[in-house]
């Protein structure tokens, strides 16, 4: 039986604890659920916003849409394979226990990406990524309903066009090519509800190395050749050190993308600044810090209201109040603080930073 709530208060249910309200709440705890929600007489009808653990969005005022608050569960081993273990869970699985979960069954793979915010179900859609390991170097299938027309579809890793922080429910759109089962599936922001995630996690197992905070902590613990817990573990420990406790104070984690540049533009910027920080891709193109970028704009500590820019690291926005109605950071505050940045960022650097949330 779904569950339907009124005026429900989302402080609780996105990370940045910004104050704003659900005009309609419906909890969706199986497949069952959504057909019924498609059905009903109101609510089919109108228009619906997808919420998951709510750790990459931004609210700026209450949502008028109804929210559908994905609390899907389930954790299993789909199919062992003589080079993989394929692992599914539910979308409203927490991102982070379902990583340790697979660490503890004995299926590595994902360990580079613990302590990621937000649940199985968001993950593909911003094909989240950490150290060198990305969503899609992982990915399987996923299964999706479309809120259209309620059919329940099958998505593999090529149909979600996955780019950087990107994916086909980024995008809206029109119709395109057809799915595994012939579903159409070009653009499908606010179209789809995710309900599970499958992994295919390689038996033939080694870490991912190659990043400084990495290489140093092999360097304090002597070790060459970390386990897969022990990557977990130095994962956990570095963003710790890092990042900014949701549940102590409000964030959405990364609130800027790191820019691509071509080798030229890059070469013009290390002739201004020798020290920005860059990575060479595979592809020719540089990545460049955008924490890095925004630091040396002076923007670290700086706040707008209660939306401030964290002092441990540049690239988090957070919210200095308390998450109450009267003393909290608002949508505006935030978006006004990062447009700020971007600006400065784009003055000093001719870049343009693209902002990760979702703004609702």
């Amino acid at each position: 039986m779904m569950l339907v709530e009124k005026n429900v208060p989302l402080q609780a249910f996105n990370t940045f604890h910004i104050v704003a309200k659900a005009h309609t709440l419906v909890r969706i705890a199986s497949e069952s659920d959504v057909h019924a929600l498609l059905k009903h007489p109101e609510w089919g009808v109108e228009p619906k916003f997808v919420l998951g653990g709510g750790s990459n969005i931004v609210f700026t005022g209450d949502v008028k849409p109804v929210v559908l608050k994905v609390e899907i569960m389930g954790r299993r081993l789909v199919l062992e394979t003589a080079k993989a273990f394929i692992v599914e869970a539910g979308a409203g699985e927490s991102w982070h226990d379902f990583v340790a979960w697979t660490l503890a069954q004995g299926y590595p793979g994902l360990e580079n990406m613990a302590l990621i915010p937000g649940t199985v179900g968001a993950s593909p859609v911003q094909n989240i990524g950490a150290y060198g390991v990305e969503l899609q170097d992982r990915f399987e299938a996923l299964d999706a309903v479309d809120l259209q027309t309620g059919q329940v579809f099958t998505l593999n890793a090529a149909q979600c066009a996955f780019g950087y922080r990107d994916s086909v429910f980024k995008h809206g759109g029109s119709t395109g090519p057809a799915s595994a089962d012939g579903h159409q599936v070009v653009g499908l922001k606010d179209r789809a509800l995710i309900l599970r995630v499958r992994f295919s996690l390689p038996k033939a197992w080694k870490p991912v190395l190659g990043y400084a905070d990495i290489d140093k902590k092999m360097a304090e613990h002597h070790c060459t050749r970390p386990t897969a817990q022990q990557m977990f573990d130095w994962v956990c420990e570095i963003r710790r050190a890092k990042l900014p406790d949701p549940q102590v104070i409000g964030n959405a984690g990364s609130f800027f993308k790191n820019p691509t540049v071509t080798l030229e533009q890059c070469a013009d910027i290390i002739a201004r600044d020798p020290k920005v920080v860059h990575y060479r891709l595979a592809d020719g193109s540089v990545k460049l810090a955008a924490g890095w970028l925004i630091d040396s704009c002076g923007w670290r500590g700086k706040s707008v209201g209660h939306a401030g820019v964290y002092e441990k690291q540049a690239l988090i926005l957070v919210n200095r109040g308390d998450g109450t109605d009267s003393n909290s950071a608002t949508g505006g505050e935030v978006m006004t603080l990062a447009r700020a940045i971007q600006t400065s960022v784009y003055e000093r650097f001719g870049i343009m930073l693209e902002a990760e949330p979702v703004v609702v």
